[in-house]
């Protein structure tokens, strides 16, 4: 009898948890992506962006220069995937908007991966799919990427393109 009268307490409370975990992981990502934060440029980012920029030359595009800009709302989302474990374009319109706002891009796109050791097989991956390499030699002034790795050491990917 007792059990029957706390459930009612019990059901609220589970409805409240759930329904905040899931707005507030929405207001992180927001807030990250306005906060503008910039970690300091990985080796393996670096070699990202040659790559990239390797691939463009070789096929006649011009090269894409790195904006800080770029890269801290590409950190936001790397960090946002490492929360969730989850690869995606979650909120991609929210990075796009803020792009467009404030770094005056006309078209925004991105690249996202998982697990890829190196800076190569991650590139090479994206040029192997129809998808990733249309953005790859896409009409764009700009990119740079975020690369954060989770506990157990396999890294996230996040690339963004802007045509100013």
């Amino acid at each position: 009898m007792k059990l029957l009268a706390k459930l009612p307490t019990l059901a609220l409370f589970a409805v409240l948890c759930v329904s905040c975990a899931t707005d507030s992981i929405d207001d992180k990502v927001e807030s990250l992506e306005l906060s503008a934060i910039t970690p300091q440029t990985k080796t393996i980012e670096i070699e990202v962006l040659e790559h990239i920029n390797n691939h463009r030359l070789s096929i006649g595009l011009n090269p894409l220069n790195d904006l800080q800009i770029i890269k801290s709302v590409a950190f936001t989302h790397t960090d946002y995937m490492l929360d969730t474990g989850d690869v995606s374009h979650h909120n991609f319109f929210t990075r796009s908007d803020y792009l467009k706002s404030n770094a005056g891009a006309k078209s925004v796109s991105e690249n996202v991966a998982y697990g890829y050791s190196s800076a190569e097989t991650v590139v090479k991956a994206w040029l192997k799919s129809d998808g990733h390499r249309a953005t790859i030699e896409g009409d764009f002034t700009n990119c740079d990427i975020s690369a954060e790795q989770n506990e157990k050491g396999r890294w996230y990917f996040t690339n963004i393109f802007i045509k100013k």
